[in-house]
């Protein structure tokens, strides 16, 4: 989806759109979502799976960067090790994390009969962001079928904004969420697909940029202090007091955004952690500079270079991308987060959630007075 042509704002476009427009333009990518909302619960679970086989015995090559490091993924080390995911990816809170490393890992259990007995275990890739803003995370509310669903009800199209894991989440002093987009480009005649999906929970109010234009949201951030009966006091608004800067709190770049790159380009490890880094200048478009309280993680990973668990052969043969051709995969990743970094925003409905906070959807604050 991103962001409709009638929309009201425009984003600077060099590069054709996917059908969809989602990550799931890359064939055989899948995402599944359950979003838990009910009062002071905004929260919930969403799963990529990376292709519609046996991840375990057939793995993507993967590469990743840790943008900035304060955050509590798991699974990481072994993408920077080897190079490779072996499970879905299944995005969450901050809290609930270990509920669904358990959950995927009984997932990959029930698939895989030689996990643990006959091969070595299974490393689950979770990552998170802290939705307290919004959801009463100390409720830890996802619960282990919750995570089973959205794996289950994977499928090629899905909903953006306030849903799945992005249900509580708050981005640059607005509603965040999860977005996606994707981008084509031509490599010796083929046609190729660069597709994102992130979870936005980053940046400060007053620092959102769009296509250069630069939106004063400490207006919605000011409201949404007067919502939850604090207006022109901020000293007991709990969560509300880091994005009230027009009341004259301290306001931080803090939170934390996901970013999922896929591409069936055939890219190495290496050239996918490269690709990764650029996920970086994307966040910057936006607005974010990845402040110090920040957990800004990017993933990518490629459909074309599998990584059979066995094989008979020693030498395995895979493509990559001849490096002094790969600018183009570059710009078109970052121009694909950017667009998913602001598709969140603009697909995620105002929501008040936990202590009365209150936070507006892109929609919503663009139409404000």
């Amino acid at each position: 989806m991103g962001i409709p042509s009638d929309a009201p704002i425009r984003l600077h476009r060099k590069f054709e759109r996917g059908d969809r427009n989602k990550i799931t333009d890359v064939q055989g990518v899948r995402v599944g979502q359950v979003t838990l909302q009910d009062g002071e619960i905004n929260t919930g679970v969403t799963a990529v799976l990376p292709h519609c086989g046996n991840i375990f015995r057939d793995k993507v090559m993967a590469g990743c960067s840790v943008l900035n490091g304060f955050g509590k993924s798991i699974g990481l080390v072994q993408i920077q090790e080897l190079g490779t995911i072996e499970t879905p990816i299944v995005m969450t809170n901050t809290l609930s994390i270990g509920t669904a490393f358990t959950a995927l890992t009984k997932y990959m259990l029930e698939q895989n009969e030689d996990i643990g007995v006959s091969t070595g275990t299974v490393n689950c890739l979770v990552t998170e962001c802290n939705d307290g803003r919004l959801n009463d995370i100390r409720g830890l509310h996802v619960r282990e079928e919750h995570v089973r669903q959205a794996l289950d009800s994977a499928s090629d199209d899905f909903e953006e904004g306030a849903v799945g894991a992005g249900t509580g989440m708050v981005c640059l002093g607005l509603k965040g969420g999860i977005g996606s987009a994707s981008r084509k480009i031509t490599a010796d005649g083929g046609e190729y697909v660069i597709g994102a999906l992130v979870m936005t929970n980053y940046g400060s109010a007053g620092n959102l940029v769009i296509d250069g234009v630069h939106y004063d949201t400490t207006k919605a951030a000011a409201r949404t202090v007067e919502s939850s009966g604090c207006a022109g006091e901020t000293s007991g608004c709990a969560d509300n007091t880091t994005d009230a800067v027009s009341t004259g709190s301290e306001n931080k770049d803090r939170g934390s955004v996901i970013i999922l790159i896929a591409t069936d380009l055939p890219l190495s490890e290496r050239q996918l952690t490269r690709v990764s880094k650029r996920a970086m200048i994307a966040l910057a478009r936006t607005g974010s500079y990845c402040g110090n309280g920040s957990g800004d993680i990017a993933i990518t990973f490629t459909t074309a270079n599998r990584c059979a668990h066995y094989s008979e052969k020693d030498i395995l043969k895979y493509g990559m991308f001849f490096d002094e051709n790969i600018d183009r995969v570059f710009e078109a990743s970052v121009e694909a987060v950017e667009e998913a970094l602001i598709s969140s925003l603009y697909h995620a409905k105002t929501t008040e959630g936990v202590r009365g906070n209150r936070y507006m959807g892109l929609i919503d604050f663009l139409n404000m007075d």
